[in-house]
């Protein structure tokens, strides 16, 4: 049963993630002592800013000061890149780099690939002789992967500084809907009920057992929890909103003890807003 030993150890890593995050929200950082509303605020407004760059110089500039900010707030930098990193590369590199040939983008090949007898036209693409590597192509690839590690970076700091409950008190503050803050809410919960359930259930299975199993057992064992787990998804959804029902449940989302942004909040937040104007204009 070694996949699913596997499984259930990636559910065991969602729990463990979620404790360690609230952890790290609670250290003796820069990040970590910020409001939570200058936090969302910034982090909207620096999104904006990747998204609206087109040169790969201001990218690599916001990227360093990211770093610099992770860095201040005593995060475990080879961890959080790690991560960074391998996102990046499958939702940025890989996605953008067929483009960098100049079947997609046309320029001036820089590594020439693949050499046929002549070229073709293939419904809208024409297939030149020389296939190869362009270096616009190299450059749209590059910029597309700095602005997903970027967005990358930026969400992973504020969601490594910010506990969850911060995070939907300042959604809040700025009129999310409360629809979504309760789809957001039940969802995340939900998550470690589901992989604390699964893992119990795995136990469970486990502890009962005298001699090893086959693969044709295990994968009817796993496609059987997978029906169950959806049965009792159904189940648990309507128990709740039951129990929301009964308890005077409302369509909206109230909440109490906002404080007030003290003189570190509007210093970080008017540094942080600065910055990013200076980004605009690099």
């Amino acid at each position: 049963m070694s996949f699913i030993d596997n499984g259930i150890s990636h559910l065991g890593k969602v729990i463990k993630t979620g404790y360690v995050q609230m952890e790290l929200a609670s250290e003796d950082g820069l990040f970590q002592r910020l409001d939570a509303r200058i936090k969302v605020l910034f982090l909207a407004f620096f999104i904006i800013i990747v998204s609206l760059k087109k040169e790969i110089l201001p990218e690599i500039v916001i990227a360093l000061f990211v770093f610099s900010l992770t860095a201040i707030s005593r995060l475990n930098l080879f961890n959080f890149y790690k991560k960074v990193i391998f996102l990046g590369f499958v939702f940025g590199f890989l996605i953008a780099f067929p483009s960098a040939f100049n079947i997609i983008t046309r320029g001036e090949v820089i590594l020439p690939v693949i050499h046929l007898s002549e070229s073709y036209n293939l419904w809208i693409y024409h297939v030149p002789q020389t296939i190869g590597i362009t270096r616009e192509g190299m450059s749209v690839v590059i910029m597309l992967t700095l602005r997903v590690v970027n967005s990358v970076s930026l969400s992973f700091l504020i969601l490594y500084t910010t506990s969850f409950p911060e995070i939907i008190r300042a959604l809040k503050v700025f009129r999310a809907p409360d629809a979504i803050l309760m789809v957001i809410t039940l969802t995340y919960k939900y998550i470690f009920i589901f992989a604390k359930t699964v893992e119990d259930m795995y136990l469970a299975k486990k502890s009962r057992m005298v001699s090893s199993v086959n693969g044709k057992d295990a994968r009817q064992w796993a496609s059987g929890r997978i029906t169950f787990m959806f049965r009792k998804t159904q189940q648990r959804c309507e128990e709740l909103f039951k129990a929301m029902l009964s308890r005077g449940f409302s369509d909206s989302v109230r909440l109490y003890g906002f404080k007030r942004l003290g003189a570190p909040d509007w210093s970080a937040g008017v540094f942080l807003f600065c910055a990013g104007i200076i980004f605009l204009w690099i």
